[in-house]
């Protein structure tokens, strides 16, 4: 890269970590749903990332009842559990979202023909299913929502609610960051949202078929994601701009 375009480059990078840093200043001791709505309003261009998974509801509930229309983006790994795209269709509907983007890779056919990928090598297949697609999705945007939580796991006990995604210029924005186990639960009590049927079955986190496994009681909750293996993480979500490679509960 030219020294120009480095230094330009530099100087965007400093500009928006203190933006980030400013966000987190003003909106560090307020409500999840006081950040939703900063987040629709004050940082531009921005998407919401939904797996649909056991507690996607709340923050899809939370983002609806501020903005119906925001952009939400559902990433159809097509290995996903038939559970999960029913669950989609019905959360979708009775929530009145207005602009559901589904994102499917398109070079599956080529990379993967036979659908084995995930039994040679698990970060290859995040990356074609998952990733990749999701990149391509988001380059209209300024930034993105996630769902993640500082209790899921140890890679994630520091997150703010806003980050720089790093080498992006996005800024990822995490509403329920410091909420606990039994804010999730309250908050789909007290408002009747539908819980995803395979919570009630042992998944208390839901990714792709092949690779998610029940849960036993005491277990991290994501245990049961890519167990037996040295990956906690599909590649999505990075630490320090690396894709993190901790087993689950480490």
């Amino acid at each position: 890269m030219p020294p120009l375009q480095e230094a330009v480059q530099a100087a965007d990078d400093a500009a928006l970590r203190q933006r980030v840093a400013t966000l987190n200043d003003r909106w560090r001791h307020h409500s999840a749903t006081d950040v939703m709505r900063a987040a629709l309003r004050d940082t531009g261009k921005i998407a919401l990332v939904s797996s649909f998974g056991a507690e996607s509801v709340v923050l899809l509930h939370m983002a609806a009842v501020i903005e119906r229309n925001v952009p939400v983006l559902f990433i159809d790994t097509e290995m996903l559990f038939t559970e999960t795209l029913v669950y989609q269709t019905e959360v979708s509907e009775r929530l009145g979202l207005t602009n559901l983007r589904v994102i499917r890779a398109a070079d599956i056919a080529a990379e993967d023909p036979d659908n084995t990928l995930h039994l040679r090598d698990t970060d290859a297949c995040c990356d074609l299913r998952k990733t990749r697609p999701l990149n391509a999705a988001l380059a209209e945007f300024d930034g993105w929502i996630t769902g993640r939580k500082r209790f899921q796991s140890g890679t994630r006990a520091a997150l703010d609610f806003f980050e720089v995604e790093d080498g992006t210029g996005r800024i990822k924005v995490n509403p329920l960051a410091h909420w606990a186990p039994e804010d999730v639960r309250s908050y789909m009590e007290e408002n009747r949202l539908p819980r995803h049927p395979l919570v009630a079955k042992g998944y208390p986190s839901i990714g792709c078929a092949p690779c998610t496994s029940p849960v036993k009681p005491g277990e991290d909750p994501r245990a049961g994601r890519w167990r037996d293996q040295n990956k906690d993480e599909c590649g999505i979500h990075f630490v320090n701009g690396k894709m993190v490679r901790l087993g689950a509960g480490q």
